[in-house]
């Protein structure tokens, strides 16, 4: 008779001792660590998130915090770690992926519901104990979906000062970005950064509630406005920022070591005065954000791309509060010179698409080419395409 073949590529708990496929990456140390420091602030679970501290859709491996503590790669999760528990929630694309790359310390739970993470917790954590989370990589959103499943439970969400992860994760943690942060020419840009400056504090002005700044939080944001360009993050041009912009200061708070000389003569050009741009140290943006708002003041921010932490800093009276910041709203607006250039690189782009299925009619039939070797091969005529900065995504390719 024939008997199936068991899966030697997943994980099997139930075994003595366990059976875990060579992908699964062994977290026994790395959660010791993670309670030791636990315990020492009082908390009976903290929570690891898969974002970065701008809401960012792509995340540096630094950032990368689920992905070192757990083992698991995919783009979308949270872990939940308690003394005697450790559990990693994600979403049906990664199921499969999940139970070839976590070991038997993780339970894994197919849901990303928040209310089924409260559920756990309230379930794992005795009354009176304390729920430690970083505020600074959960958006103001999520925040308060935790505190409404632990509402009235006699749980605590409590914010700390510093992650712990990181600090478990030390010098083994990936550096700081060191990239250049250059200027975008001018022949891709649909405007001036000081122009786009002037068009925001006119809205500034016009807005019923008068707000003396706007807070950007969102990488894109920062590098749209003054029109620079980076690579802290893969596939996506950015740096990491933030911005206060005032009616009559702009602070920049960015490693200024890091900008070209132009970017630097672009941003100093018009100091002092009110289109002059003062640099700050990216770690100072909480600091200087909670000096600013002591005074008469109005924040207009935009909740999607700023962290709880952020928000936190400023008192509700002095909020001026969308879903997108004015700058997210002008960025969607292209005017006739970037929609020209927006349309020049998709030709560039189909000249690359047209030579690969030409390549691909010749190889199939010869056999000469699998999903792996075929990605590369676009990216490739991508490449070679003038002004080509790298793919948007990694080459997603299938076949049958």
């Amino acid at each position: 008779s024939y008997l199936p073949q068991a899966r030697t590529d997943i994980r099997d708990c139930s075994t003595d001792p366990p059976y875990l496929p060579p992908t699964a990456t062994n977290t026994t140390g790395r959660l010791a660590a993670l309670r030791d420091a636990m315990r020492a602030l009082g908390l009976h679970a903290y929570i690891v998130p898969s974002t970065d501290a701008h809401m960012s859709e792509y995340i540096a491996e630094r950032d990368s915090r689920l992905r070192w503590l757990t083992g698991f790669t995919g783009s979308a999760g949270t872990g939940v770690v308690t003394q005697g528990r450790a559990a990693l929630w994600t979403d049906s694309r990664y199921w499969t992926q999940a139970e070839r790359q976590l070991d038997c310390n993780w339970e894994l739970q197919r849901t990303t519901w928040i209310e089924s993470i409260g559920l756990w917790i309230l379930q794992a954590v005795p009354a009176g104990g304390s729920i430690g989370l970083d505020p600074f990589l959960f958006s103001i959103d999520t925040w308060n979906s935790y505190s409404q499943a632990l509402q009235g439970s006699g749980r605590t969400l409590l914010p700390t000062q510093t992650n712990l992860v990181d600090q478990v994760w030390g010098d083994q943690r990936p550096p700081n970005a060191s990239g250049k942060i250059y200027s975008l020419p001018e022949a891709f840009t649909g405007s001036s950064w000081q122009e786009k400056v002037t068009g925001i504090r006119q809205q500034m002005e016009q807005h019923v509630r008068h707000p003396t700044a706007v807070l950007l939080a969102g990488l894109e944001e920062t590098a749209w406005l003054f029109n620079l360009r980076g690579d802290d993050i893969p596939y996506n041009p950015v740096f990491y920022s933030y911005t206060l912009l005032t009616n009559t200061n702009i602070s920049l708070f960015v490693d200024d070591w890091r900008l070209s000389p132009e970017a630097l003569q672009s941003l100093r050009a018009q100091c002092p005065g009110p289109l002059c741009v003062e640099l700050l140290p990216y770690g100072q943006a909480q600091a200087h954000l909670s000096h600013y708002v002591q005074g008469n003041v109005t924040v207009w921010l935009g909740t999607e791309y700023t962290t709880y932490g952020l928000y936190g800093t400023i008192p509700q009276e002095k909020l001026l509060e969308d879903s997108y910041s004015p700058i997210m709203l002008a960025k969607a607006v292209k005017n006739a010179k970037e929609q020209e250039l927006l349309r020049t690189a998709h030709v560039r782009d189909a000249v690359a698409v047209i030579q690969y299925l030409l390549w691909l009619e010749k190889m199939v039939p010869q056999r000469q080419v699998d999903e792996f070797s075929g990605a590369q091969h676009i990216d490739a005529l991508r490449q070679a395409q003038e002004h080509s900065r790298g793919p948007s995504f990694q080459s997603i390719s299938a076949s049958g």
